[in-house]
């Protein structure tokens, strides 16, 4: 099985993109961030054609998040419950298996937070303190997979030069301790497991030229533990940075067997 996660910054731009990345390495969920449309625009007979399910939560302009995938979704859900957001951030779904395990699915655009002292900070930290309570209550039995823009680098090896950006969003003490919560729930970032020592990225700022590698991991898959057994590959599709108008994350990707 495999699960990808892509903020495409625009569906609508890239959807050409997308189609493409799909076709090439054929995933069975890709989980999308920053559609910046809303549902009626959202292109499911595109997707429809090919065989797959899609659902997406979204708005005009800003944020959306969606799911795709070659099995229809059971209990989609959008947005976390208990949580007045006008921002459409959260949307979740049951990826069936004929056999145990069966996964719920999340695609989260977690928000940016601007800056340690603004309210956009403090929103993101309400979001977080939120989300975390929302997967409590999901620890029921099926196996979570969280996806999505987590917009925090989790340790000094997930950002390109940790000394100049101490104390700054994305990478403050505050955000890192949400990230080290959630995986106190009883989560595995795919990524860090299988690549202890890598120095990588996914988010690469646009003002700055790609191929200087200035970049933050901050697109992350977390898989409950109870499937570190079933973890085969986990590794970052940077070719997409490569396309003309790209988006400034990439794909990132687990690729699991059910038999181990």
């Amino acid at each position: 099985m495999k699960i990808a996660s892509w903020n495409v910054n625009s569906l609508k731009v890239r959807l050409p993109q997308v189609l493409d990345w799909i076709n090439l390495n054929q995933p069975d969920v890709l989980c999308l961030q920053e559609t910046k449309q809303n549902n009626d625009n959202f292109p499911h007979d595109v997707f429809e054609k090919r065989g797959l399910f899609s659902y997406h939560n979204g708005q005009n302009t800003y944020n959306g998040v969606a799911i795709i995938s070659n099995k229809e979704l059971i209990d989609v859900q959008f947005d976390i419950p208990n949580f007045y957001d006008e921002q459409k951030r959260l949307i979740s779904g049951i990826y069936p298996n004929d056999e145990d395990p069966k996964f719920r699915v999340i695609s989260a655009y977690i928000p940016n937070g601007q800056s340690l002292n603004s309210d956009k900070f403090e929103y993101k930290m309400n979001w977080l303190k939120s989300f975390i309570s929302f997967l409590q209550k999901k620890i029921d039995g099926i196996e979570n997979i969280i996806t999505g823009d987590f917009n925090i680098a989790p340790t000094k090896l997930d950002c390109y030069d940790s000394k100049s950006w101490d104390g700054k969003i994305l990478v403050s003490p505050q955000e890192r301790e949400y990230f080290d919560k959630l995986l106190n729930l009883g989560f595995i970032d795919t990524f860090r497991e299988m690549n202890p020592n890598a120095n990588e990225f996914s988010w690469w700022d646009y003002r700055i030229p790609f191929k200087r590698n200035l970049g933050m991991r901050i697109d992350h898959i977390l898989l409950s533990k109870n499937l570190l057994t079933f973890i085969k590959k986990a590794y970052i599709d940077k070719t997409t940075r490569t396309l003309e108008r790209p988006s400034d994350h990439v794909p990132v990707v687990t690729e699991l067997s059910l038999n181990p």
